[in-house]
């Protein structure tokens, strides 16, 4: 019997769960089929056991959620390709591929990070398809760059609010996601890059103004995603914003005032909110008495402008300390000094804080002869429960600065929690991805919230 080429990938569809169209890897090492699913619930239906699920169905978009229901045929033990074992659910689907239509069983992976929606394993292939791993869509179009289309049911119709986000780079995961999230709920928003905006001064009409002279006097609120290079003038947009009644999830205050490392470690101490111990000074005359301050070394010396990991050094000795400080120092740049905290064995906990409450957290761990868990450099991260005590202390120190979005970084000591610092523009990407939380969206609610929106 001659059997028919199929791709490395292709895409399908699964019309019985509701699914028009999704992006399937065809991986002939796994013997069952697989879709990522979310908030898995078994429930009892005329005595049968039956299974409701969410399913993304495009990679990246969270925003896109279909509503699955399905009949339970088995309940199995799964072992992963990275060894971890999972409880899955089995339930059996119609699959069509090109003009084929058959029946598959097909586990639900409530997996974060798996890099294809779905897996297509080799009980629906065999006896039907031979796999040629240097083809994709053989058998099925390339919707990468229409696949929207196909769920256009799933959006929903024009809301009539108008948002702006400010940025400078559109192609960024995170701004994606916001504009994903914002149009999945109707909302019209506008990619404004902060260096093609200006502005007038003016008592009588203030205006903010975008390439080619466009007035931006009709945006109900404003999402800032300010880079560090760009503070002084992305906080002038967004108090000019705010001088026309535009709303500004996360003002220029707030943003301003959390990018001074400084300024928020002394915010800290005055709130009675347990950081490192700290230290500054200007002369290097200081320099031994600031090290013995913090405790000696190893010691952590950071950039007060530094950002991801980037302008942060550690100490391992007293001399090394004070040769690392003075360089700094003689090239006129402004540092802290900070005591470093063994006992975190390079991790910390990343908080993400949409009003007023802890939407998600991840636990991120350097690389060996690393001390910077960040994942920008190279750091590991995973999701993590935190404790009352360290809740607390995420969405005080949001509130301290009065930021409606923030990520707040905490590590773990002999003393308790203790905080490191406030981001006011928090990446998306990696917590989003670890924990599989449409955090993009709870941002858009956040705003539709402030302003009394309903849908």
């Amino acid at each position: 019997m001659l059997k028919t080429i199929i791709g490395c990938e292709e895409w399908l569809s699964l019309e019985d769960i509701k699914i028009p169209a999704i992006k399937a890897r065809v991986d002939s090492g796994a013997k069952t089929s697989a879709i990522q699913a979310s908030n898995i619930k078994r429930v009892t239906r005329n005595g049968e056991a039956w299974v409701t699920f969410d399913v993304n169905p495009i990679q990246d978009n969270l925003s896109l959620n279909v509503s699955c229901e399905s009949k339970v045929i088995d309940t199995r033990i799964i072992r992963s390709s990275s060894g971890e074992s999972q409880k899955r659910y089995v339930i059996k689907t119609k699959l069509k591929l090109g003009s084929d239509e058959f029946e598959i069983e097909l586990n639900l992976a409530d997996r974060d990070g798996m890099e294809y929606r779905m897996l297509l394993g080799r009980e629906a292939i065999i006896n039907r398809y031979l796999v040629d791993a240097s083809k994709s869509f053989v058998l099925s179009d390339n919707l990468d760059g229409e696949i929207i289309k196909k769920y256009n049911y799933l959006i929903k119709q024009s809301s009539g609010l108008k948002l702006g986000l400010l940025a400078s780079n559109k192609d960024l995961y995170s701004n994606k996601r916001l504009i994903e999230a914002a149009e999945a709920r109707g909302h019209k928003i506008e990619f404004l890059n902060i260096q093609h905006c200006y502005m007038k001064l003016d008592a009588q009409k203030p205006e903010v103004r975008f390439r080619g002279g466009k007035i931006l006097d009709d945006l109900d609120a404003v999402i800032p995603r300010i880079r560090p290079s760009m503070t002084f003038y992305g906080c002038a947009l967004l108090r000019q914003f705010d001088s026309i009644g535009t709303y500004c999830l996360n003002s220029s205050f707030s943003i301003s005032q959390s990018r001074d490392k400084l300024f928020s470690s002394q915010l800290f101490s005055i709130n009675g909110i347990n950081i490192p111990i700290t230290g500054f000074a200007k002369s290097p005359l200081e320099t031994k008495d600031l090290i013995d301050m913090v405790g000696g070394s190893p010691l952590i010396v950071k950039l007060l402008e530094s950002a991801q990991g980037k302008g942060v050094v550690s100490a391992e000795t007293n001399k090394a300390a004070e040769s690392v400080i003075n360089a700094f120092k003689s090239l006129q740049a402004n540092i802290l000094v900070q005591e470093f905290i063994k006992e975190a064995e390079g991790k910390d906990i990343r908080c993400f804080i949409v009003d007023g409450k802890v939407v998600a957290s991840i636990i991120r761990q350097a690389n060996k002869g690393e001390f910077r868990s960040n994942i920008h450099q190279g750091g590991k991260a995973r999701k993590v429960k935190i404790n009352s005590e360290e809740k607390k202390l995420a969405i005080k120190a949001a509130k301290i600065f009065k930021l409606d979005v923030a990520g707040v970084d905490i590590i773990r000591s002999n003393k308790g929690p203790l905080l490191l610092e406030v981001n006011s523009s928090p990446g998306l990407e990696g917590i989003e991805s670890i924990t599989g939380k449409d955090i993009a969206n709870e941002i858009i609610l956040a705003i539709e919230k402030k302003l009394k929106f309903s849908s």
